[in-house]
């Protein structure tokens, strides 16, 4: 469980940090945008040094700051023990503070660098040799992350959007979030997940010629799923489960919990339940977002 201070001062005024941080090439500048537009204050390219001292400005008698995103520069060796100081200092302060790393596989960042031509922060010799190094380097900051943010699946509008789910929403209230993510196991097993389900063992509607093309957000689609009782008999075990687990997951500190529900592409049967696993989860009082990965692919 991470730190979380819980007094304040009679003049201190409680902000909200987001530290985003993670992998050179993983979408830091998108995320930094993205959070510009839900009116975050961002702050880009801070080195870690300077943190605790943006935190004693925000907490000033007569700030009106509510909402600080911190995207770090590079942060590698020491510079990655210095920003994990700078984070236990923030929480000393009674803020609510978040790590969000950014993360994506060795093989997207290098073909990112490549198909860019940037020069990698790292590059002394190669890329790949750049990145193996780079993320050796960030263990600590991986571990520590309250959200780690897969996007070698991601183009820019869909990290854009998954920001937007995470993030749009003041974190303070509402002590954990929790997301469904539809997926497709062809395309990849998401990294940012806590709990995975396989529904490959429902009838596939890809093979029905009328619903090939269509998608589980469709009512012919969901019909189809939700037709053989299985369907139906998973998602009230899924949602007892993690309706069980909610609470523990809370008690230790946890700030984000992300359900990943797999088919075979990503379009039709894993939509569908988790968007049926979702209306369920908020009709009993938990807020949520849904992300469908694949559905366009």
């Amino acid at each position: 469980m991470h730190p979380r201070s819980s007094h304040r001062g009679q003049n201190h005024h409680m902000a909200e940090f987001l530290v985003v941080t993670g992998m050179s090439g993983a979408g830091r500048s998108t995320a930094a945008a993205s959070l510009e537009d839900l009116g975050w204050f961002v702050i880009d390219n801070l080195p870690a040094a300077i943190i605790p001292s943006v935190g004693t400005l925000v907490s000033s008698p007569g700030s009106e700051t509510s909402r600080v995103a911190l995207v770090t520069g590079r942060a590698g060796g020491g510079e990655a023990a210095e920003l994990l100081e700078a984070v236990e200092r923030l929480e000393q302060g009674a803020h609510v503070v978040r790590v969000l790393f950014l993360d994506a596989p060795d093989d997207v960042l290098v073909r990112r660098y490549e198909g860019t031509r940037r020069r990698h922060p790292r590059s002394g010799a190669g890329v790949e040799e750049a990145v193996a190094s780079e993320r050796a380097s960030l263990e600590g900051l991986l571990h520590r992350a309250d959200i780690v943010l897969d996007t070698g699946e991601l183009n820019v509008n869909q990290l854009r959007s998954r920001i937007s789910e995470l993030f749009a929403d003041s974190l303070a209230p509402l002590g954990m979030r929790t997301s469904v993510m539809s997926f497709g196991f062809k395309h990849g097993l998401p990294l940012d997940v806590d709990m995975v389900f396989d529904v490959r063992f429902l009838p596939n509607p890809h093979w029905v010629d009328d619903l090939r093309e269509r998608t589980g957000l469709e009512e012919g689609v969901r019909t189809y799923v939700f037709a053989h009782d299985e369907a139906t008999q998973f998602v009230e075990r899924v949602v007892e489960l993690i309706e069980s687990l909610i609470p523990a997951f809370v008690r230790e500190g946890k700030s984000y919990l992300t359900i990943g529900i797999g088919c075979t592409g990503g379009h039709h049967r894993s939509v569908a339940i988790s968007e049926e696993v979702a209306r369920r989860l908020r009709a009993d009082g938990q807020p949520l977002s849904v992300f469908h990965r694949d559905i366009e692919r």
